[in-house]
């Protein structure tokens, strides 16, 4: 389960990371 939680976050903050990106580009 520990396992499985690690990754699912790991997958969640890359997607917000890229996101907010996207914005910040957008707004720029």
């Amino acid at each position: 389960m520990g396992r499985h939680s690690a990754r699912a976050f790991t997958l969640i903050e890359l997607v917000v990371v890229i996101t907010i990106l996207g914005i910040l580009a957008a707004f720029a």
